[in-house]
Protein backbone atom coordinates (compact mmCIF):
# COMPACT_ATOMS: atom_id res chain seq x y z
CA UNK A 1 0.00 0.00 0.00
CA UNK A 2 1.35 3.66 -1.01
CA UNK A 3 -0.04 7.17 -0.01
CA UNK A 4 -0.30 9.61 -2.40
CA UNK A 5 -1.26 12.83 -2.55
CA UNK A 6 -4.16 14.31 -3.77
CA UNK A 7 -2.61 16.83 -5.93
CA UNK A 8 -1.11 14.20 -7.39
CA UNK A 9 -3.98 12.28 -8.10
CA UNK A 10 -6.19 15.35 -9.20
CA UNK A 11 -3.10 15.86 -11.81
CA UNK A 12 -3.75 12.28 -13.14
CA UNK A 13 -7.23 12.91 -14.10
CA UNK A 14 -6.39 15.80 -15.65
CA UNK A 15 -3.53 14.26 -17.37
CA UNK A 16 -6.37 12.11 -19.18
CA UNK A 17 -8.64 12.76 -22.50
CA UNK A 18 -11.13 9.85 -24.33
CA UNK A 19 -12.41 10.63 -27.37
CA UNK A 20 -12.35 14.34 -26.39
CA UNK A 21 -13.32 14.22 -23.03
CA UNK A 22 -12.61 13.70 -19.64
CA UNK A 23 -14.95 12.11 -17.83
CA UNK A 24 -13.90 9.71 -13.83
CA UNK A 25 -15.64 7.64 -12.38
CA UNK A 26 -15.44 6.97 -8.73
CA UNK A 27 -16.85 3.27 -8.45
CA UNK A 28 -17.31 0.81 -5.61
CA UNK A 29 -19.66 -1.18 -2.88
CA UNK A 30 -22.17 1.26 -0.76
CA UNK A 31 -20.43 2.40 2.39
CA UNK A 32 -16.80 2.34 1.08
CA UNK A 33 -16.11 6.26 0.44
CA UNK A 34 -16.73 6.92 -2.99
CA UNK A 35 -18.84 10.16 -2.29
CA UNK A 36 -16.19 11.31 0.56
CA UNK A 37 -13.27 10.84 -2.34
CA UNK A 38 -15.29 12.53 -4.81
CA UNK A 39 -15.52 15.50 -2.64
CA UNK A 40 -12.40 16.19 -1.99
CA UNK A 41 -11.05 15.78 -5.77
CA UNK A 42 -14.19 18.09 -6.54
CA UNK A 43 -12.09 20.75 -4.01
CA UNK A 44 -9.21 19.94 -5.85
CA UNK A 45 -10.04 20.07 -8.76
CA UNK A 46 -13.64 21.75 -9.56
CA UNK A 47 -14.60 19.49 -11.86
CA UNK A 48 -18.57 19.17 -12.64
CA UNK A 49 -19.64 16.07 -9.80
CA UNK A 50 -22.49 13.70 -11.26
CA UNK A 51 -23.97 11.74 -7.73
CA UNK A 52 -25.53 8.04 -8.90
CA UNK A 53 -28.00 8.77 -6.10
CA UNK A 54 -29.92 10.37 -7.87
CA UNK A 55 -30.48 7.71 -10.24
CA UNK A 56 -30.59 4.45 -8.26
CA UNK A 57 -32.96 3.41 -5.30
CA UNK A 58 -33.16 0.76 -3.05
CA UNK A 59 -35.80 -1.36 -5.65
CA UNK A 60 -33.88 -0.80 -8.84
CA UNK A 61 -30.31 -1.54 -8.99
CA UNK A 62 -29.30 -1.21 -11.91
CA UNK A 63 -32.47 -0.53 -14.28
CA UNK A 64 -32.05 3.10 -13.95
CA UNK A 65 -28.66 3.06 -16.66
CA UNK A 66 -30.50 3.84 -19.64
CA UNK A 67 -32.23 7.05 -18.33
CA UNK A 68 -28.55 7.90 -17.28
CA UNK A 69 -27.01 7.06 -20.36
CA UNK A 70 -29.97 9.24 -21.92
CA UNK A 71 -30.02 12.21 -19.81
CA UNK A 72 -26.23 12.66 -18.50
CA UNK A 73 -23.50 10.41 -20.48
CA UNK A 74 -25.00 11.36 -23.74
CA UNK A 75 -25.17 14.97 -23.75
CA UNK A 76 -21.66 15.03 -21.33
CA UNK A 77 -19.81 13.26 -24.44
CA UNK A 78 -21.10 15.81 -26.78
CA UNK A 79 -19.42 18.21 -24.75
CA UNK A 80 -23.51 19.68 -23.68
CA UNK A 81 -24.80 20.13 -20.20
CA UNK A 82 -26.62 17.06 -18.86
CA UNK A 83 -30.09 18.07 -17.69
CA UNK A 84 -31.81 14.74 -15.50
CA UNK A 85 -34.59 13.84 -13.35
CA UNK A 86 -33.75 12.54 -9.98
CA UNK A 87 -34.91 9.87 -7.51
CA UNK A 88 -37.66 11.49 -5.25
CA UNK A 89 -35.78 10.12 -2.25
CA UNK A 90 -37.95 11.73 0.56
CA UNK A 91 -41.29 10.74 -0.73
CA UNK A 92 -40.85 7.74 -1.66
CA UNK A 93 -37.68 6.11 -0.58
CA UNK A 94 -38.81 2.67 -1.19
CA UNK A 95 -39.81 3.30 -4.69
CA UNK A 96 -38.23 4.97 -7.81
CA UNK A 97 -40.18 7.87 -8.54
CA UNK A 98 -38.93 10.87 -9.71
CA UNK A 99 -39.23 14.35 -9.21
CA UNK A 100 -37.18 17.74 -9.93
CA UNK A 101 -34.16 17.88 -12.48
CA UNK A 102 -30.76 18.89 -12.31
CA UNK A 103 -28.38 20.52 -14.36
CA UNK A 104 -24.76 19.12 -14.72
CA UNK A 105 -22.54 21.60 -16.58
CA UNK A 106 -20.57 20.36 -18.70
CA UNK A 107 -16.73 21.18 -18.15
CA UNK A 108 -13.16 19.93 -18.91
CA UNK A 109 -13.36 17.48 -16.05
CA UNK A 110 -16.78 15.76 -15.13
CA UNK A 111 -16.40 12.87 -12.16
CA UNK A 112 -19.35 10.53 -11.76
CA UNK A 113 -19.64 9.24 -7.64
CA UNK A 114 -21.76 6.52 -7.53
CA UNK A 115 -22.54 2.64 -7.42
CA UNK A 116 -21.47 1.23 -10.72
CA UNK A 117 -20.71 4.16 -12.58
CA UNK A 118 -17.66 2.42 -14.30
CA UNK A 119 -19.27 -0.91 -15.16
CA UNK A 120 -18.01 -2.38 -18.46
CA UNK A 121 -21.28 -0.41 -20.70
CA UNK A 122 -19.44 2.91 -20.04
CA UNK A 123 -15.60 2.18 -19.41
CA UNK A 124 -14.36 2.75 -23.13
CA UNK A 125 -16.09 6.59 -22.50
CA UNK A 126 -13.96 7.23 -19.73
CA UNK A 127 -10.40 8.73 -18.99
CA UNK A 128 -9.69 7.56 -15.09
CA UNK A 129 -11.72 4.80 -13.35
CA UNK A 130 -11.21 4.84 -9.68
CA UNK A 131 -12.08 1.84 -7.33
CA UNK A 132 -12.99 2.43 -3.47
CA UNK A 133 -12.94 -0.30 -0.82
CA UNK A 134 -13.89 -0.85 2.66
CA UNK A 135 -14.17 -4.33 4.97
CA UNK A 136 -18.25 -5.58 4.60
CA UNK A 137 -18.62 -4.65 8.31
CA UNK A 138 -17.05 -0.87 8.03
CA UNK A 139 -19.85 -0.30 5.07
CA UNK A 140 -22.24 -1.80 6.79
CA UNK A 141 -21.73 0.10 9.64
CA UNK A 142 -21.50 3.50 7.76
CA UNK A 143 -24.90 2.45 6.28
CA UNK A 144 -26.79 1.90 9.70
CA UNK A 145 -25.49 5.07 10.92
CA UNK A 146 -27.06 6.92 7.72
CA UNK A 147 -29.89 4.75 7.65
CA UNK A 148 -30.70 3.40 11.12
CA UNK A 149 -30.47 -0.07 12.16
CA UNK A 150 -34.07 -0.97 10.79
CA UNK A 151 -32.48 -0.67 7.18
CA UNK A 152 -30.09 -3.25 7.82
CA UNK A 153 -32.09 -6.31 5.77
CA UNK A 154 -32.06 -3.50 3.35
CA UNK A 155 -28.59 -3.30 3.27
CA UNK A 156 -27.32 -6.90 3.82
CA UNK A 157 -29.66 -7.86 0.65
CA UNK A 158 -27.61 -4.67 -0.80
CA UNK A 159 -24.76 -5.85 -0.72
CA UNK A 160 -25.54 -9.37 -1.86
CA UNK A 161 -26.52 -7.64 -5.03
CA UNK A 162 -23.85 -5.22 -5.82
CA UNK A 163 -21.27 -8.26 -5.03
CA UNK A 164 -22.68 -10.32 -7.55
CA UNK A 165 -22.83 -6.84 -10.24
CA UNK A 166 -19.03 -6.45 -9.37
CA UNK A 167 -18.22 -9.89 -9.82
CA UNK A 168 -20.03 -10.37 -12.92
CA UNK A 169 -19.10 -6.74 -14.44
CA UNK A 170 -15.50 -7.32 -13.67
CA UNK A 171 -15.48 -4.03 -12.38
CA UNK A 172 -12.72 -3.71 -10.16
CA UNK A 173 -10.09 -5.09 -12.50
CA UNK A 174 -10.83 -2.04 -14.89
CA UNK A 175 -9.52 0.47 -12.27
CA UNK A 176 -6.81 2.76 -12.90
CA UNK A 177 -6.36 2.77 -9.24
CA UNK A 178 -7.86 1.13 -6.43
CA UNK A 179 -8.11 3.43 -3.02
CA UNK A 180 -8.43 2.03 0.49
CA UNK A 181 -11.76 3.83 1.86
CA UNK A 182 -11.59 3.44 5.42
CA UNK A 183 -9.60 6.88 6.03
CA UNK A 184 -12.12 8.84 8.04
CA UNK A 185 -12.89 12.04 6.65
CA UNK A 186 -11.97 15.09 8.84
CA UNK A 187 -8.25 13.93 9.62
CA UNK A 188 -5.20 15.38 8.49
CA UNK A 189 -5.06 12.69 6.37
CA UNK A 190 -7.59 13.80 3.51
CA UNK A 191 -4.55 15.76 1.48
CA UNK A 192 -3.53 12.18 0.96
CA UNK A 193 -4.93 9.12 -0.28
CA UNK A 194 -4.05 5.13 0.48
CA UNK A 195 -3.37 3.30 -2.35
CA UNK A 196 -4.20 -0.69 -2.44
CA UNK A 197 -3.02 -1.16 -5.73
CA UNK A 198 -2.69 0.25 -9.04
CA UNK A 199 -3.57 -1.67 -12.11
Amino acid sequence: MNQVALTDVAAALWSRVVKGTRIVGIDGPSGSGKTSLARLLVDQTAATLVEIDDFVSWTDFAGWWPRFNDQVLKPLLLGNDAHYQVRDWQHDPMGSSLNGWKIARWSPLIILEGVTCTRRAIADHLAFRIWVEAPREVRLARGLTRDGDASRDLWIEWMRVEQEFFLTDGTRHRADLCVDGTVPSGTARESEIVILDEI
